[in-house]
């Protein structure tokens, strides 16, 4: 056999372990482990040096695209992916107008051909309107399941009272996504933000608007027998609480918060800062390293939601919340690794092999014979800077901005497709949309 591209020289991330062997992909899936020369491919990639771990999967952006593309659109958020080693995202519904429909489903996935560099699956959110139609909206091809925001968030996307909440859950079977925040307790503490002061963010948006509705969610998750996922996990109490329901809930961590701490953040970054849930405590930090080192969290998304420099100038509260963070989810974990907060086998469960487990993805998620040709390519000895020509995200700032990391993606490779190298990309957009598990009778159907 005639292979169209082999890796060659690396060191790969297989499900047995670290082993140094080459891959061989043909027409875009893994094709064989082993060794090979150059008489054997079309394309000889030279890895030597470099590990080669299965593609990571961001399960939570935010692009903008509707309604918002001078912050993000499709193409420059998924640029800004690959060129942080990222294979495949999941985003979010909350744009404008929401993702809350069949015909807006559609208009995503039309959005996305020929210009996300990525693969990718798309979010619809829960509304009150839509909640008797969400157990067949969950099933059509390139979703990737139902979104629930307890608290204010874009549009008609908030749901924050338990009978609707309890009807939502009732309908359907896959796993939910929650950003658990709690929408009566914020309107009660909106009194402590300080016109000016980003610091008292965490304050307004304390642990018991958390916490409460990680609660309730999980009693009604519980109630209904339906999976969830709860999102950005901020305090270490909500992860006890999930760790007694691991049966029903998974959750995510992110990296911002595992590295930010509020004591440093809002004195040096102000509004910047500023995202929601909000960035805590150092306490709270410590807190969440402990809960992900006992086993506790699932996956580790970025949150990447993106606002121009010019909406961050706004004078807090009126400063939008959201930071970017696709392009530095996995150099900023790679650089966790390196100081020994976590193994690189549980990054790679956290941001390959975790997605693909709770969410049903076929063909992703592991190097093996028959899966997708879909690697996240790591120098892990290169230390280098995050500098502004770097950055490919719109809003065209990142609060790790002269940060000095150590572990670097190399290469990100999509599908057997270079799709980018040392920096640069190549060809054109490739990005398809993702299967899953639970919408694969839909699309064979169709």
């Amino acid at each position: 056999m005639k292979y169209d591209l082999v890796l060659k020289g690396g060191t790969l991330f297989t499900p047995g372990g670290l082993v140094a062997k080459d891959i061989a992909i043909k027409r875009g899936k893994i094709a064989a482990i082993g060794d090979f020369h150059k008489d054997q491919t079309e394309e000889l990639l030279h890895c030597e040096g470099l590990t080669i771990l299965p593609g990571a999967i961001d399960t939570q952006v935010h692009f903008r695209e509707p309604g918002h593309e001078t912050k993000e659109d499709l193409a420059s958020g998924s640029k800004a992916a690959v060129l942080g080693g990222i294979t495949a995202v999941f985003e979010m519904p909350n744009t404008n107008p929401p993702t809350d429909t069949v015909e807006a489903l559609v208009d995503k996935l039309a959005r996305a051909h020929h210009r996300m560099w990525c693969d990718h699956a798309f979010y619809i959110g829960a509304t009150l309107g839509n909640k008797d139609q969400l157990a067949a909206l969950e099933q059509l091809p390139g979703c990737a399941g139902i979104k629930i925001f307890m608290g204010s968030s874009t549009g008609n996307l908030l749901v924050d009272d338990d009978d609707t909440l309890l009807s939502i859950l009732q309908s359907g079977r896959r796993r939910i996504a929650i950003h658990a925040e709690d929408e009566a307790r914020l309107k009660e503490r909106k009194k402590y933000c300080v016109p000016g002061d980003p610091a008292s963010h965490p304050v307004w948006r304390d642990d018991e608007t958390a916490i409460l509705a990680t609660r309730r969610i999980l009693s009604l998750a519980r109630k209904t027998g339906r999976l969830i996922h709860i999102l950005h996990v901020t305090t270490p109490e909500e992860m006890a609480l999930i760790a007694a329901h691991k049966d029903i809930a998974s959750c995510e961590l992110t990296p911002q918060h595992l590295t930010l701490s509020a004591e440093t953040a809002y004195p040096t970054l102000g509004s910047y800062a500023q995202m929601n849930p909000p960035i805590r405590s150092e306490k709270h930090r410590l807190g969440l390293w402990h809960c992900l080192q006992q086993g506790i969290a699932d996956v580790i998304g970025s949150d990447h939601a993106p606002h121009t420099i010019e909406d961050k100038h706004h004078p807090y509260p009126q400063s939008p919340s959201g930071m970017p963070g696709v392009q530095t989810l996995l150099p900023l974990m790679l650089n966790h690794v390196s100081e020994g907060h976590l193994s690189l086998s549980r990054l790679v469960d956290l941001v390959s092999a975790g997605p693909q487990r709770l969410f049903g993805l076929l063909e992703k998620g592991r190097i093996a014979v028959g899966y997708d040709a879909d690697f996240s390519v790591v120098d892990l000895k290169a230390s280098w800077i995050i500098k502004d020509e770097w950055l490919a995200s719109k809003c065209g700032w990142s609060p790790f901005l002269g940060n000095t990391l150590k572990g670097l993606p190399v290469g990100t490779i999509i599908r057997g497709n270079k799709v980018m190298w040392e920096g640069h990309l190549y060809g054109e957009p490739v990005g398809q949309p993702l299967r899953f598990q639970d919408s694969l009778r839909t699309e064979l159907l169709e």
